[in-house]
């Protein structure tokens, strides 16, 4: 696992991302997608800069059908942020990092 993102799946998700503490950015994204291959390394980095503010976590769709499902997820890769157990923001398709830090600072 990339330091810095937690591995989350559908046994996990209410208690690493809904009960957390702090604000969690979660990347749903699957081994064989082109884009959520290109965005990794933003989100990589964003997690190192914001790590301290902010839980960032993975959730391999086909590992993790239901918690997709649950959210509406139709397309990936998507990165859906959430504060105080609530979606606070969504992002779907290639990001540029500048749009997904922004929408960080905003749930920040």
């Amino acid at each position: 696992m990339t330091e810095g993102l937690m591995e989350i799946d559908d046994a996990n998700f209410e208690s690493q991302v809904l009960q957390a503490e702090k604000p969690t950015l979660v990347d749903f994204w699957a081994p064989w997608c082109g884009p959520c291959r290109a965005i990794a390394p933003v989100v990589e980095e964003l997690a190192k800069k914001f790590g301290n503010r902010m839980t960032f976590a993975k959730c391999n769709v086909d590992d993790s059908p239901i918690t997709p499902v649950k959210y509406g997820i139709k397309a990936i890769p998507t990165l859906l942020l959430f504060k105080e157990g609530q979606l606070a923001g969504q992002l779907t398709g290639m990001t540029d990092r500048t749009k997904l830090e922004a929408a960080i600072e905003n749930v920040l």
